[in-house]
């Protein structure tokens, strides 16, 4: 049985390989929208919009970097800018139509991906993996 050690460091390796070719992944599937882009415009869309230091404080990202993310987004057509009702000095970041649609089209391809991926797996083993990625998550969300 592997030592303590032996089991973080095969998890550190194998999530980062994980998010290695999740990246090379959506690049393949839709090059127009990175992994940050489909991110982003999930967050977005869960939000039914928001502010860009809200993004860039919940993904602990520095503004530059948003900035560049969201004038790509703009650029495309998949968002745009509109005055918050509640404070006119406030832009909030919208999803447009277009980029709704590119953000739905991009989920299928990537559930597919999942079902093809995972499609040998035992539910129980679904579940297992489902109920460790949560355990992982919400702690990580702890450190944050």
């Amino acid at each position: 049985m592997p030592s303590r050690d032996q089991s973080v460091t095969t998890i550190q390796r194998e999530l980062t390989a994980f998010a290695r070719r999740a990246r090379a992944a959506a690049a393949r599937m839709h090059p127009e929208l990175s992994l940050v882009s489909f991110t982003l415009l999930s967050h977005m869309e869960d939000q039914q919009g928001c502010r860009a230091t809200d993004l860039a404080a919940y993904y602990m990202l520095d503004k530059s970097t948003i900035s560049r993310q969201i004038a790509a987004l703009e650029k495309l057509g998949f968002i745009e800018r509109r005055t918050d009702p509640a404070d006119h000095r406030i832009q909030l970041l919208h999803l447009t139509a277009a980029g709704t649609e590119k953000l739905a089209e991009a989920a299928v391809l990537r559930r597919h991906a999942f079902h093809e991926r995972l499609a040998d797996w035992e539910e129980a083993d679904l579940d297992r993996f489902a109920a460790y990625l949560l355990r992982y998550n919400s702690a990580a969300a702890d450190f944050s």
